[in-house]
């Protein structure tokens, strides 16, 4: 399959800019939630954003892509395609332009679609995307490929610059969204995720991105997690001075609780972190996610779940409380700089950044990753530094040594058992 050519124009389809919905929910005061979704047939992922753009609440749509399609895997994608084989997600690049526009054609002037992919390297994916009609996607140079494959950081930087520069010459609108703040989804203090996501940002405005978002995904603590989304607002406006932007939070991508009740909370904590802390976008996870694949259901009672606990917190009569700063700000300025000054091209200086281990993201194994960095949860809730390697950062003072298989598993489980064995946590 060739790929190596597309539109020269960018020809916009029936669905509204993705900046425009955030200006509109923002004006309102109003949270923005999305599901994750995607499947192969396109009738069936009309037939889901048709369901999500008519729900009664302030929700945009994802095209999700499947796992060939991440990999660059365009034949086997379209051999499953003709094979009629289950597919994990939306084969946007074998499908085709014309499949893609006709999907989405008729969506109408308020609802917004993104497509959310996972590749390290998505050139094909972009130029897809743009030929559909479709501006608005997700992803960086780092954070789609340390935790995802063997990419080498570097060619992964190359290749996500050209995306951006022909998203930027394509649609001038368009609008990028750094997965930096989602490293792994657990186990990585915030900083690092402030830092990465920021970084992310400046590497895409850099390339000509004009509308971005910068996210952060929901961790162990809600103390510390609003500051650090304190942060990140903070530290976007230092350092992102020319474009717009706005902020995108997860709810938790780790181990999700196994029960309805204790998933449904993790989700309400995770909504009322959001308008606690005006983030304009909230990704959201269904009370499936412990034990199945997530049905359409599933996920629209999510949003609804999600849009309530929001609106929820809007409403209350106190004055909402400004985050304690909890030394995030700091450490994440700190690794921002750090890397800033060892190159004025950010891709470079990411690269650098990494081969002398000044970022450094715990547990990950990809070989450009120094890992030497580790983390652990402390006994009031809270991610820690127990080591940080070459990192311009110190551990915490309560470090602790070495970290067995056992205690490693519940790191990885504490949230999944605070949620599971509390019939109603509220937030502080």
């Amino acid at each position: 399959m060739d790929t190596s050519q597309s539109i020269a124009t960018f020809e916009p389809a029936g669905t509204a800019p993705f900046r425009t919905v955030v200006a509109r929910a923002r004006a309102k005061g109003e949270l923005i939630v999305q599901p994750r979704m995607g499947t192969a047939n396109p009738r069936t992922m009309r037939q889901f954003l048709d369901k999500v753009r008519d729900l009664p609440i302030r929700a945009v749509g994802t095209i999700t892509l499947d796992s060939y399609t991440r990999v660059g895997d365009h034949r086997a994608a379209r051999q499953a395609l003709d094979e009629e084989e289950n597919l994990n997600g939306y084969p946007i690049v074998a499908h085709g332009a014309q499949i893609t526009r006709a999907l989405v054609e008729g969506l109408g002037g308020d609802f917004a679609v993104q497509v959310r992919h996972g590749s390290a390297l998505p050139l094909d994916i972009f130029r897809a995307l743009l030929d559909s009609g479709l501006d608005a996607t997700e992803g960086g140079p780092v954070s789609y490929c340390l935790p995802y494959g063997r990419t080498p950081l570097a060619r992964s930087v190359q290749e996500w610059a050209r995306c951006c520069e022909l998203l930027a010459e394509r649609s001038p609108s368009a609008h990028l969204e750094s997965f930096g703040g989602c490293m792994l989804g657990q186990l990585c203090p915030p900083a690092l995720l402030v830092a990465l996501s920021v970084l992310e940002g400046a590497f895409f405005a850099q390339h000509g991105i004009r509308d971005l978002s910068l996210s952060y995904t929901q961790q162990t603590d809600f103390q510390q997690d609003a500051a650090a989304l304190a942060a990140l607002r903070r530290l976007a406006g230092e350092y992102l001075g020319g474009t717009d932007w706005h902020l995108v939070l997860y709810t938790y991508m780790g181990v999700y609780p196994r029960t309805p009740h204790g998933a449904r909370e993790l989700l309400r904590h995770s909504a009322t972190l959001a308008a606690r802390s005006g983030v304009e976008r909230l990704i959201v996870k269904t009370e499936a996610e412990g034990h199945r694949i997530p049905t359409v259901d599933d996920n629209l009672r999510a949003l609804v779940t999600a849009a309530e606990a929001a609106a929820d917190e809007n409403r209350r009569p106190a004055p909402h409380v400004a985050a304690a700063d909890d030394g995030v700000y700091d450490e994440a300025r700190t690794l921002i700089d750090a890397v800033l000054e060892l190159d004025g091209d950010i891709g470079r200086a990411l690269v650098t950044a990494f081969a002398r281990g000044y970022l450094d993201v715990p547990y990950c194994l990809h070989a450009d990753n120094a890992q030497r960095a580790r983390s652990f949860i402390d006994g009031d809730g809270r991610l820690q530094w127990s080591s940080t390697g070459a990192m311009p950062l110190r551990p915490a003072k309560a470090g602790r040594g070495a970290l067995d298989a056992d205690g490693f598993l519940r790191m990885l489980s504490h949230v999944q058992y605070t949620f599971d064995r509390a019939d109603q946590l509220h937030p502080q």
